[in-house]
């Protein structure tokens, strides 16, 4: 079988004794980054030297199929750089393909900046949505937080040190400068940093420059009435940034209420 391996995310100490006992048995380990894979064995005291495969998001469609093959007769044991393989992290491609062959595929669950940081970040955790990376460029961020508008749950982007100063301020321009948003750093790691405020706040203090891995937590919007027209403007938005119309239809049906038929016709009338 296939078994997605969380890893810590920062503090070595969160190596569950599952991931322990994996990694001292595994035949083959198919890792984002060999070198940190070989890292975390010796970190945590594994003299297992099983065969490794690199996996990155460079190759991973590539060798998928040669990954399921292996996974037919051996345990492939998948590790990223931290936390979960698939959420943001190299592994999607290679469990589609392991469905797909009826290969099976489990996980050894464990650290993740996403649960963490909504964890800590004091905003409401009873219903939320992982965007991953916000774009590189200005207006690609804009026009995936304008499809955000209406959305209701709270949000969590990872996002570069040297970018966040601007999607601070790109969050603060487009959803608001008093949105809520709490700026998670280094989390689990000796220099750990929850810093809260608004979006104008945090984009002021980020300004000065903020170092390590960084996860942003935004509040969901206000309970606000949307018209259908508002509705299509926030599905043409989100398909104008990547999404599918089919899916940027029933994501804004979902945050506003309305109709997802209405909203995918009313797309397609508007394009």
């Amino acid at each position: 079988m296939i078994v997605l391996a969380a890893t810590p995310i920062g503090n070595l100490g969160d190596a569950s004794k599952r991931l322990v006992e994996a990694l001292s048995n595994t035949e083959v380990i198919a890792a984002e980054d060999t070198r940190t894979a070989v890292h975390l064995m010796r970190a945590l005291g594994i003299e297992n030297r099983p065969r490794l495969i690199a996996l990155h998001e460079h190759n991973e469609r590539e060798r998928a199929a040669e990954v399921v093959e292996l996974a037919r007769d051996a345990d492939v044991l998948v590790l990223t750089d931290a936390g979960m393989p698939a959420i943001s992290d190299p592994g999607f491609p290679l469990v589609e393909a392991a469905a797909a062959a009826g290969v099976t595929v489990t996980a050894l669950p464990g650290p993740s900046a996403v649960l963490t940081a909504l964890a800590v970040s004091g905003l409401p955790t009873d219903r939320f949505t992982f965007e991953g990376f916000l774009p590189r460029k200005q207006g690609d961020r804009q026009r995936i937080l304008r499809a955000l508008d209406a959305e209701r749950r709270t949000m969590v982007f990872f996002e570069s040190p040297h970018r966040l100063a601007e999607s601070l301020g790109d969050v603060a321009e487009v959803l608001g400068a008093d949105r809520r948003v709490v700026v998670c750093r280094e989390l689990t790691k000796l220099h750990e940093e929850v810093r809260r405020g608004t979006a104008s706040e945090l984009a002021a203090w980020a300004a000065d420059g903020v170092r390590g891995e960084i996860c942003i937590v935004v509040e969901g919007a206000e309970e606000r009435e949307v018209d259908l027209a508002q509705g299509v403007e926030l599905v043409l938005a989100a398909v104008a940034a990547g999404d599918r119309l089919k899916d940027a239809a029933a994501e804004v049906s979902s945050s506003t209420g309305l109709s997802k038929r209405d909203l995918y016709q009313g797309a397609l009338a508007a394009r």
